[in-house]
C-alpha cells in the first residue's frame, strides 16, 4: 500500500509552509535561543518532526517511524563512522606527541596565525572535502587549528566558514553526480555551470575568514597570502570544472592553492628570523600520520578502487515498510514517483573504513600495541557518545522531513516567486543543505524541482540545477550535523549554540550574495552569456 505526499495539507500554502517549518524552528530555537544541549535539542526536533508528519501531513505512523530509523541508521553509518575513526587517528597523534610536533612546525612554516588559518582551514580543508567529504574536512582542520592555539569557537567556526568553496564538488564530485542522476542534465554542463558560479566566492573566502578572525586590520596585513590562495583556487576550480569535469576539481585546486601560498610565503620570507628546533626526522614523523590518511582517503575515493572494494561485500537492504511506499507527486517531480529507501552497507569501500585502516597503520607505525589501540578506540567512542546520538537524531529528523513531504512544502514556497525565482531558487539550495547537512542530499531533494520550476519561469534548467548545488554550499556551515562535528573535534561539546551564532550571519550573507550572482546570470545581460549551452 502506498501513500502519496501532500504538499499543502492545510489547504492554505502559507499555513502549510509554517507547519512544515515548525521542526526546524524548534531545533534551531532550542540550540541558539534556549541553549539546550545539542543531543537533547536534536531529540526534541525529531519528536516535533514526527508529530508534524503524522498529525499535520497525515503520514501513516509506521512510515514516519521507518523513515526516522532509516535516517538514524544513515547517521551512524557512514557519517558517525567517519568521525569516530578520524578522531581515533587524531587521539593517536596527540598521545604519541606527533600532533605537538606538527603544531610546532606549522608555527615555524607560517608563524602568523592568520596564514595558518588560510593554509589549514581553506587549503587543507578543501583537499579533504574533495577526497572524502561527509564531515572529514571540518573534523580534521578544526582539530589542527585548536592545537595551533585557536580557541574552540574560532577553530570550529572558521573551519565551517572555510568549508564552503569546495563543497559543491566534494567527495570526488558526488553532489554533481547526484544532480546529474535526478535531473538527466549533462554532467559536464552542470560541472561547467557550478564552475562559473563559485569562483568569485572561492576568491574571497580566504580573505573572509581572516576578517572573521582578526578584522579588517588583520586582512590589511595578510592580504597577499589571502589573494594568492583564493585566486589560484578559483582559477583551477574554473579550469578543471569547465575543461575536464567535476571529479578532481577540489583536489587539484587545493593542492595548487597550498603550493602557491607556501611559495608566496617563501618569496616574502614571512618566516624570516624564526628558526625550527625540530630535526628532519621529527618533521617527517609529524606529517606522516596525515600523509598516510591523505593517501588512503584519496585511494578510497578513486571510483575503480571503490568498485573493487564493493565487490568484497556490499549490501543494499530495502527499508521495511518504507521502500517505494511513499509517492512523490507533481509539481515536485514531473510524474508520480515512488521514493526508494535502501540502506547501503558497504563496510569495505566506506570512507570511514579507509580512515580506520589509516589509523591502524599510523598507530602501528607510532609503536602502539594492540591493547593500547583498543583502549584508545574505546576512549574515543566514550568521548563522542553524545555526538553520535546527536548525528543519528539529526539525520532521523531530516529523513522524516523528506519522506513526509515537508521539505518539498518549504521548497515550493520559495519556488513560487516568478521573475525573481533565480534568487530564491538559489536560497532553496541553501535551505536544503541547512536542513539535510549534505549538498548531495539537497541536490537529490530539490534538483528536479529546480529544473521544472526553471522551465516554467523561463530560466535555463542547467543554471538553476547548478545553483541548487552552489547555493547549498553556503548552508553547510549552519547545518546541525556540521556544527556537531566541529564541536566534537575541538572538544567543545555544549558550545554548539555559540558556534551557530558565530557562523549564522556569515552563512546568510554569503547565501544572499551568491543568490544575487545567480540572478544576474539568469536575467541580466551580459552575465547571461556565461550560461553554457
Amino acid at each position: 500500500m502506498t501513500w502519496p505526499q501532500n504538499y499543502d495539507p492545510l489547504a492554505n500554502s502559507l499555513a502549510s509552509t509554517i507547519l512544515a517549518a515548525i521542526p526546524i524552528v524548534t531545533l534551531l530555537g532550542a540550540i541558539a535561543l534556549f541553549r539546550i544541549r545539542i543531543h537533547f535539542a536534536a531529540l526534541l526536533g525529531l519528536i516535533t518532526a514526527l508529530a508534524i508528519a503524522i498529525l499535520g501531513f497525515k503520514m501513516p505512523w509506521h512510515l514516519a517511524a521507518s523513515s526516522a530509523v532509516y535516517g538514524a541508521a544513515y547517521g551512524l553509518f557512514p557519517i558517525a563512522w567517519i568521525i569516530l575513526n578520524l578522531l581515533f587517528l587524531y587521539q593517536l597523534t596527540v598521545l604519541s606527541g606527533r600532533f605537538d610536533l606538527l603544531r610546532q612546525h606549522l608555527a615555524v612554516l607560517a608563524p602568523d596565525p592568520r596564514i595558518q588559518l588560510i593554509i589549514v582551514a581553506f587549503c587543507f580543508g578543501a583537499f579533504f572535502e574533495g577526497a572524502a567529504g561527509f564531515g572529514a574536512p571540518v573534523a580534521i582542520t578544526a582539530a589542527i587549528l585548536i592545537q595551533l592555539g585557536f580557541s574552540p569557537l574560532h577553530a570550529s567556526g572558521l573551519s565551517l566558514i572555510a568549508n564552503t568553496a569546495p563543497v559543491a564538488f566534494g567527495s570526488i564530485a558526488t553532489p554533481i553526480i547526484a544532480l546529474n542522476a535526478v535531473t538527466d542534465l549533462d554532467i559536464h554542463q552542470l560541472s561547467a555551470m557550478v564552475g562559473r558560479q563559485l569562483p568569485p566566492f572561492s576568491l574571497i573566502i580566504p580573505a573572509w575568514i581572516v576578517v572573521a578572525y582578526s578584522g579588517w586590520r588583520g586582512l590589511r596585513e595578510t592580504w597577499g597570502a589571502a589573494l594568492v590562495a583564493g585566486f589560484v583556487f578559483a582559477l583551477v576550480q574554473f579550469l578543471v570544472s569547465n575543461y575536464h569535469g567535476p571529479w578532481l576539481v577540489d583536489i587539484l585546486a587545493s593542492l595548487a592553492s597550498t603550493a602557491a601560498v607556501l611559495l608566496f610565503m617563501k618569496w616574502r620570507k614571512a618566516g624570516h628570523g624564526v628558526k625550527s628546533t625540530l630535526s628532519s626526522s621529527q618533521i617527517r614523523s609529524a606529517y606522516l600520520p596525515w600523509l598516510v590518511l591523505s593517501l588512503i582517503v584519496f585511494l578510497w575515493g578513486i571510483p575503480d578502487f571503490k568498485k573493487s572494494l564493493n565487490k568484497l561485500g556490499t549490501w543494499a537492504q530495502p527499508v521495511p515498510t518504507l521502500h517505494e511506499s511513499i509517492l512523490r507527486t507533481p509539481p515536485v517531480v514531473a510524474a508520480v514517483k515512488a521514493e526508494k529507501a535502501l540502506f547501503i552497507f558497504n563496510p569495505f569501500s566506506a570512507t570511514g573504513s579507509g580512515v580506520f585502516l589509516a589509523a591502524l597503520i599510523v598507530g602501528t607505525m607510532l609503536g602502539f600495541t594492540p591493547v593500547q589501540l583498543f583502549r584508545t578506540y574505546l576512549l574515543t567512542i566514550y568521548r563522542i557518545r553524545h555526538s553520535i546520538v546527536t548525528i543519528a537524531a539529526m539525520l532521523a529528523l531530516g529523513y522524516v522531513t523528506k519522506y513526509s513531504g515537508a521539505d518539498a512544502t518549504l521548497g515550493l514556497a520559495l519556488a513560487h516567486t516568478g521573475w525573481y525565482y533565480p534568487f530564491f531558487g538559489t536560497m532553496l539550495g541553501w535551505l536544503g543543505v541547512a536542513l539535510t547537512g549534505s549538498d548531495t542530499a539537497s541536490n537529490v531533494l530539490f534538483g528536479n524541482l529546480q529544473t521544472i520550476t526553471a522551465q516554467q519561469t523561463g530560466v535555463d534548467p542547467v543554471l538553476m540545477a547548478a545553483a541548487n548545488s552552489s547555493g547549498g554550499v553556503m548552508g553547510k556551515m549552519i547545518d546541525a550535523q556540521s556544527i556537531v562535528v566541529a564541536s566534537t573535534a575541538t572538544n567543545a561539546y555544549g558550545q554548539e549554540s555559540n558556534i551557530l551564532r558565530f557562523v549564522f550571519l556569515h552563512s546568510i550573507t554569503l547565501a544572499i550574495l551568491i543568490s544575487i550572482w545567480v540572478f544576474l546570470l539568469a536575467r541580466i545581460y551580459p552575465f547571461t552569456l556565461m550560461v553554457p549551452h
